[in-house]
């Protein structure tokens, strides 16, 4: 149900007293308060100190000030306050809720005493860190900055990229208490307007009290994922990632104090790419990109696979029959590599709370004082540990890390049942796992495209980085409105 608005008065008191029961005035120390009598009228300036840009606050005030030696003093001062104020960005609200929604956005608030309307002025200015490049999403070659958690910033970002007209960034808010910024990005021409509708109405029904978790909150609720652990939406930090989405086709979403960027719609295999492989010509490209399938190949099938050669021997080729552990140690191999699997899970979130000084030592830790004496005392074997470690390093060369993630969940659960059932096991989870990837869809795409349902150019160019003269078309699964990219 909807609150009624309540509308600004002509009575500087009463919008002063609305201002000090909704702000705390005099009680939140952040929040500035300044009256003024200009032309013998009042006037008060409302701003949250902390939000706003005091040498732009400072400059309006000077200006304000100046009016009263060099305006007649029967002038109009509403409208003299109009054409007098020094910013180009200054907006009329007639509602008290929309003067403090933007006021704790960091504009501020200008109420003229006898006047039914007020004036916002943009002097924003968060704090927040200069665009650097992102550390999931690095390049050899190529551009060195990235999103960051300010709004405002990363549409500048976008839009240096992206230099159309028809380039879109609609804002609008979320969260009853937060009052988060969230933008909503596309071009005009391209983007199917239905799925920007169909993101816009998700985003209105969503009744939260505040994003504490910005991009991941939205994304919770507009792909419904449940327990499907595949990610359903595409991150990205990169402003040059972003614009290629976006000239594709793509929706963005962006939510103020986040740098990572939403894209939307996205398949299984938006997240088996990365940006190095366009930073290099389509061969090295090409080359780069097999290698990193190969890594996830090997980060998802290679231990279950490995699992199953050593409980049934006779599947391995004569050739091959020196694969398989010289001994076993004092635990079984299943419960070895659960270990070791887990272990480089511990690893991980050890590195990410380990304070960067203290990284390398907790490294050398791990690998000489856990590993060797877990493999000298019979904890582990050294072909596990082999193996265990090559499925690790196909994870780390997962570009998407929510990906990496789910296909770590994936490979124990095929562990495990090729344990029990062997070769009918491993079968029996791959085909559960394709299932669950065929009956996927986020945002009504569905996520195995365009393997299923099978589109043969757009496959082509996921397995080979083509140049960028080929790659003509825009991808189908978007609906575009315009098919040719070079128009």
């Amino acid at each position: 149900m909807k609150k009624k608005k309540t509308p600004v008065n002509q009575l500087l008191v009463k919008n002063q007293q609305y201002m000090e029961t909704r702000l705390g005035i005099n009680v939140s120390f952040d929040v500035g308060f300044r009256e003024l009598i200009i032309l013998k009228k009042k006037i008060q300036l409302y701003y949250v100190t902390g939000l706003v840009d005091t040498d732009f606050v400072i400059e309006v005030m000077k200006k304000i000030i100046s009016i009263n030696d060099e305006e007649n003093r029967e002038s109009d001062l509403y409208e003299v306050l109009n054409n007098r104020i020094v910013h180009q960005q200054v907006e009329k609200a007639k509602t008290m809720d929309e003067a403090v929604d933007q006021m704790l956005s960091g504009l501020l608030v200008i109420f003229v005493d006898g006047k039914e309307e007020c004036f916002i002025i943009d002097v924003r200015n968060y704090p927040g860190r200069s665009p650097e490049e992102p550390d999931t999403e690095k390049v050899i070659r190529g551009s060195r900055d990235g999103y960051t958690e300010n709004i405002i910033e990363n549409t500048a970002l976008t839009r240096r990229r992206i230099r159309d007209e028809r380039l879109r960034h609609e804002m609008m808010q979320v969260g009853e208490r937060s009052k988060t910024d969230i933008c909503i990005s596309y071009l005009q021409d391209v983007a199917d307007m239905g799925l920007v509708d169909l993101i816009k109405d998700e985003l209105e029904q969503i009744e939260v009290d505040g994003l504490s978790m910005a991009d991941k909150t939205i994304e919770e609720y507009l792909v419904h994922q449940g327990f499907n652990p595949y990610p359903l939406v595409r991150y990205t930090e990169r402003p040059d990632v972003a614009s290629t989405h976006l000239f594709e086709g793509h929706v963005l979403i962006m939510v103020d104090t986040s740098p990572s960027m939403i894209i939307l719609p996205t398949t299984y295999f938006h997240h088996v790419q990365h940006a190095e492989e366009y930073r290099e010509s389509p061969a090295v490209g090409t080359f780069v990109r097999w290698v990193r399938f190969i890594g996830i190949f090997a980060s998802l099938f290679l231990l279950p696979l490995w699992l199953l050669l050593v409980i049934d021997p006779s599947l391995l080729p004569e050739k091959l029959q020196f694969i398989g552990p010289n001994e076993t140690g004092n635990v079984p191999i299943v419960v070895q590599i659960l270990l070791a699997d887990i272990g480089i899970e511990f690893l991980r979130m050890a590195a990410i709370h380990t304070p960067t000084p203290l990284s390398t030592a907790m490294g050398l830790i791990a690998a000489v004082l856990i590993g060797e004496i877990a493999i000298e005392v019979g904890l582990f074997s050294a072909e596990v540990i082999l193996y265990v470690a090559i499925s690790a390093v196909g994870t780390f060369a997962t570009p998407s890390y929510e990906l990496s993630v789910a296909n770590k969940m994936a490979r124990i659960v095929l562990i495990i049942l090729t344990f029990i059932f062997q070769v009918k096991g491993l079968i029996i989870g791959i085909t559960i796992i394709l299932l669950i990837l065929m009956s996927t869809r986020s945002l009504h795409t569905p996520y195995l495209w365009p393997l299923i349902p099978f589109n043969d150019k757009a496959l082509w160019q996921i397995l080979f980085r083509l140049s960028m003269p080929l790659s003509k078309t825009r991808p189908s699964i978007v609906r575009p409105k315009n098919n040719q990219k070079q128009v």
